[in-house]
């Protein structure tokens, strides 16, 4: 029986998957793996966990793989991608095919059809295909400039959004959470940290502006709003160029900040069919993992990764 392992490397997590030719048999998810965020080492014990437990999950020896697929951000570089590949043959003597995160995200929403996916984690991207097979992506060049609507974004804007309303009088149930988890003495303090170089993890902040969220905390939920409707605008500018005049669009979704919030969700719908109806919305959030175990299938029958 072959074996084929696939992995999602991402900033925050790594998740692994090994199964045979039709079905799963192992999961597992580790800590971040993307080497331009966080540097050779800690990319290299994220992978490796990922790896190791997922085969542990699997009841597989590494030996075993036949073929593995692994999406990483910024593997159209070829040093990211040699980096990668030499990371994992450490652990694997098989062949690795390194790929980057939007096409095991696609892989994973459409196969080998149209459509486009967007994706909403720690950052943000969207990326289509069309009938022809011509892609084209938004978004998701890094923190400083991007990702809007992403984990980051949404810890760095809440932050902003707690302080303004400070300014005026409010002192919203999120900005006492923020000061709890950051360990802020006063607001000083809180400032000081949000500006310090390199600055702080701001999506580890998500699950605090979402729990504030569901609780009614307006601020909280106005910064979620925000992120909705700003990644609506990802997966527009792509269909603009791609399907423009065409009929019903495949639009699917990935990332932890769609699958745990009904709000980012909700607004990003309703923003992208406003401008285009015809936009055929998957509710459920697809899983790039998946789209990498297929690609790995897919190498072992010599066809290549786009």
């Amino acid at each position: 029986m072959a074996i084929y392992l696939g992995i999602d490397g991402g900033a925050t997590k790594t998740t692994c998957a090994v199964g045979d030719g039709k079905s799963v048999l192992g999961m597992a998810t580790a800590g971040g793996s993307n080497v331009i965020r966080l540097g050779e080492a800690r990319a290299r014990e994220g992978l490796h966990a990922a790896v190791r437990q997922a085969c542990v999950a699997a009841c597989v020896d590494p030996a075993q793989i036949e073929c593995a697929c692994v999406g990483a951000s910024g593997a159209g570089r070829a040093e990211v991608s040699d980096l990668v590949a030499r990371m994992m043959a450490e652990l694997v003597s098989c062949r690795v095919q390194v790929v980057g995160d939007t096409v095991i995200a696609l892989q994973a929403a459409f196969g080998s059809g149209p459509g486009v996916v967007t994706c909403a984690g720690t950052g943000s991207f969207a990326y289509g295909r069309d009938g022809s097979g011509h892609n084209s992506r938004a978004g998701g060049w890094g923190f400083a400039v991007s990702d809007e609507g992403s984990g980051q974004w949404i810890g760095r804007t809440a932050v902003g959004a707690v302080l303004r309303a400070q300014e005026n009088g409010e002192r919203p149930g999120l900005l006492a959470a923020i000061e709890k988890a950051w360990q802020a003495t006063s607001l000083n303090d809180l400032v000081r940290m949000a500006n310090a170089s390199p600055p702080p993890d701001f999506s580890a902040l998500f699950p605090l502006v979402l729990s504030a969220a569901n609780s009614g905390d307006t601020v909280a939920r106005t910064v979620l709003t925000r992120a909705g409707t700003e990644l609506a605008e990802l997966p527009r500018r792509v269909m603009r160029r791609l399907f423009s005049g065409a009929g019903s669009v495949p639009v699917a979704m990935v990332g932890g900040v769609f699958r745990q919030s009904a709000l980012v969700r909700q607004v990003f719908y309703n923003n992208l069919v406003a401008e285009f109806p015809n936009a055929t919305v998957n509710p459920t959030v697809v899983e790039p993992v998946l789209g990498a175990l297929e690609l790995a299938r897919k190498a072992t029958a010599g066809q290549v990764a786009r």
